[in-house]
Formats: C-alpha cells, sequence, structure tokens
C-alpha cells in the first residue's frame, strides 16, 4: 500500500493507495464507524461497486445504506443537491457521521459540498472509482455543483477525512473515461515536473492498455504532486495552488459551450485547454514552439483533444472568451490564465488581454 499524508494541520488525512482496496475497505473503515450504518452515495454506474462494499462492510459487521444518483454531470445541480440533503437528512444523518462518496468526481464533488452543509458540517470518505477522481479531485478538499452560470460556481473547501483508491476499480471503466483522467495525470508533469511528462510519453500507453504498474505508479506520483501542493496553498491564497488549473480556463469555456455534456468530458476539455495554453503562450512568445507541439502530440497520440477542431468546438472567440468571464477566478474584472515557458515552467499570468484570448482562438482550426 502507498500511503500519501495530505498535511493540512487539524485537517490532515491519508490517501491509501492499493489495487484490491475496495475488497479490504471495512478495515479502514472501522475507525470511522458509529453506531449507525454508513451511507455511501453513488450513482447507478458504480452501482456493483456499491454493493460489493456494503458485502464487505457487512462482513466485518458494519452496516451500511445505499442513496443511488444518477449518472452524469448534470448530477452536479441544485435539484439533485436538494433531493440528495433531504434524503440524508431523512435518514437522521448527524454530524460525527461519516458519508461514503463512491465514483467519480462528480460523485465526490456532490457529496463533498452535501458533507460540508449538513448539520454545518459532517464527514465524508472519498472512494474515487474514476482515473480522474483519483489523481485529483478526491484529494484537496474542493467540493462543488454547477450552475446556470458556470462550472463550479457554487461550493466550498472541504476535505475528506480518509481518500481510499482502489486502481482495480478502472478495469471496468470506458477507455474514454480512462483517456480523461490521464489528462489530469499529464498536467502533473507539464505544472512542475518535466521529467515525469517524460515518463507519460514513455509510459502513458501502457497505462491506457490496463497495465497495472503504470497506472499504479501514475495515481501514487500524481496523488504526492496534489498533496504537496495543498499542503502548501490549501485554499488557493497564494496562487500555488492556481497551478492545478492548467487547461482549466480554456477547458471549462469548452465544457460551457458543449453544455457541460458527454460531448466533451471534464478530462477532454482540460486537454484540449492545456494544448491551448501551450499553444497560446508560444503565439505570445512565452513558450518554445517544439514543448507546445510535444504536448499537442502526446495528447493525440493518447486520443484526447488537443484543439478546438478535436473537441468539436465551433464556436467565435469572443463567445468562448464570453464563458471565461464566469469563471470563478475572476478578479477584479481580471481573469488569471496558467501559462507555460516551457514543459514543467507552468506559471500564473494576471495580465492576459482577452482581446488577444479571442483572436487566438479564432485563429485555430475548426
Amino acid at each position: 500500500m502507498t500511503v500519501v499524508p495530505v498535511a493540512l494541520g487539524a485537517r490532515s488525512y491519508e490517501v491509501r493507495v492499493e489495487s484490491g482496496l475496495l475488497t479490504r475497505a471495512a478495515a479502514h473503515l472501522a475507525p470511522l464507524a458509529r453506531k449507525r450504518p454508513f451511507v455511501i452515495v453513488t450513482d447507478r454506474n458504480v452501482a456493483p461497486h456499491a454493493d460489493r462494499l456494503v458485502a464487505t462492510l457487512a462482513a466485518a459487521g458494519l452496516g451500511a445504506q445505499i442513496i443511488t444518483l444518477p449518472p452524469g454531470e448534470s448530477t452536479k445541480s441544485w435539484a439533485q443537491l436538494e433531493s440528495l440533503t433531504d434524503r440524508l437528512l431523512a435518514l437522521g444523518i448527524e454530524r460525527g457521521d461519516h458519508l461514503i462518496a463512491l465514483g467519480g468526481g462528480v460523485i465526490g464533488d456532490l457529496v463533498g459540498f452535501a458533507a460540508a452543509i449538513l448539520k454545518r458540517g459532517c464527514h465524508f470518505v472519498q472512494v474515487p472509482t474514476t482515473l480522474l477522481a483519483q489523481v485529483d479531485s478526491s484529494v484537496g478538499g474542493k467540493t462543488a455543483i454547477n450552475s446556470t452560470a458556470g462550472k463550479n460556481l457554487v461550493g466550498a473547501f472541504h476535505q475528506p477525512a480518509l481518500v481510499l483508491i482502489d486502481p482495480d476499480l478502472l478495469d471496468t471503466l470506458p477507455r474514454r473515461d480512462v483517456a480523461a483522467g490521464y489528462a489530469e495525470v499529464v498536467k502533473y508533469g507539464l505544472i512542475d515536473d518535466a521529467g515525469f511528462f517524460a515518463w507519460c510519453e514513455a509510459n502513458g500507453p501502457a497505462l491506457l492498455a490496463g497495465d497495472g504498474a503504470a497506472r499504479a505508479h501514475a495515481i501514487a506520483h500524481s496523488v504526492a504532486a496534489k498533496a504537496r501542493i495543498v499542503g502548501e496553498d490549501e485554499r488557493e491564497t497564494s496562487g500555488r495552488r492556481a497551478l492545478l488549473n492548467l487547461g482549466h480556463t480554456f477547458g471549462h469555456a469548452l465544457e460551457a459551450e458543449t453544455g457541460f455534456s458527454d460531448r466533451l468530458l471534464h478530462g477532454e476539455g482540460v486537454a484540449a485547454g492545456m494544448a491551448l495554453a501551450f499553444a497560446f503562450s508560444a503565439r505570445q512568445g512565452i513558450c518554445p514552439p517544439a514543448d507546445a507541439a510535444r504536448v499537442a502530440a502526446h495528447l493525440r497520440a493518447s486520443g484526447l483533444p488537443h484543439d478546438l477542431k478535436s473537441a468539436g468546438i465551433t464556436a467565435s472567440g469572443a463567445q468562448l472568451v464570453d464563458h471565461m468571464l464566469h469563471d470563478k477566478k475572476m478578479d477584479a474584472g481580471t481573469l488569471p490564465f496558467l501559462l507555460a515557458r516551457g514543459i514543467g515552467q507552468t506559471y500564473l499570468d494576471k495580465t492576459v488581454d482577452l482581446g488577444e484570448v479571442a483572436a487566438f482562438l479564432d485563429e485555430q482550426p475548426r
């Protein structure tokens, strides 16, 4: 087992990574048990894993109930948040209880936000079942729902009590979902670890093909990288944690244009967004064009969108910039961008002219 501590003082917790961990989850959850059953929140696609977890807990003498939600990004909504909190309150959830979020990023974000606001804060455990959630969204305490104005605009920082990651759960995922999660793995190399990006270039094909050792290494490395950054800047006050948003400003605009639907998965939007961030950096003379081309080539080879055309986007630059104006990172009318001086050299730029961004986007092939 790989154990990665997330050092946040009184809010510290562990991320535990091990193949087959779901079948041994009872030993890790037992210390959190009370005289009440756990409540496992999942979605229909993950329901078989929830049944396995209930059986594992029952064998250890621990009770559990399941709440099953619809799958998909549309579940991160006011309506589903209201429904979930009402159902949890009807079950008599107490502040000392631990909800279990079993699913991908949508379930983790929604359950984490519900935990943050129920009884002014109860506990929760992340058991992520997608690669994207395992390497990114389950760690760090960002919880949210989407609104008509944009993605993740209503939420709270609320750290989990524990994160249990079983790489074997990825075996049941469609390749498209694994690839979407892989975009977030690549991100850690592009932020500040050129050596890890080179590892991705060499080992990404094996990871995407199901190689267990490659997946385990990528997950452990990514979680450790995120834990380090979150430990330095939990609430994005110093700018250090903002580096984790590489590709997200462009990517969220693309997701908004597609209606936050399955037309473009979150990780696919991030992939295209990272390629666009590097291409824009190159256009501005900040990044070597060869580095931008290398990023796009690896994403393309991984089956991920790497420009507007491959992301299925036909909107104008002005339309996409309009989506960006609703970004939660807007500050005094200025939108910070994550740009790059090269692979592994991402930085925060608060001086980007949105008119130049729109012009750049209009130049991109569609």
